[in-house]
């Protein structure tokens, strides 16, 4: 089950679990679509991985144990640990090495 984390960890923008413009990396780092594109250049600077749109959790529990409610999403705000200069560097380099590459 995805952490549903509540914010950009660039910019700390509020990403609600139901945002359209939360991105996430198969370590679940968390983004907004402004930084992914316009600054990551699509480029985790955690992991060097591609991002993808975040699914939406329904606030509605459909099928038992599931829904908002059972597994809300996660409280804590993160922040990405590295300097601009080291997350540029990453995302020029990687710019163009395709995901399945990386």
């Amino acid at each position: 089950m995805l952490a549903l984390r509540p914010n950009c960890e660039l910019c700390d923008v509020d990403l609600p679990p139901d945002s359209p413009h939360a991105r996430i990396c198969s370590y679940e780092c968390t983004f907004c679509a402004d930084c992914v594109s316009k600054v990551l250049l699509g480029v985790c600077p955690n992991c060097g991985g591609e991002f993808v749109r975040r699914p939406i959790r329904p606030r509605t529990a459909w099928r038992p144990n599931t829904g908002l409610a059972h597994d809300p999403p996660d409280p804590l705000r993160r922040t990405v640990s590295y300097p601009m200069p080291d997350i540029a560097a990453l995302a020029a380099q990687l710019v163009d090495v395709p995901p399945e590459q990386r």
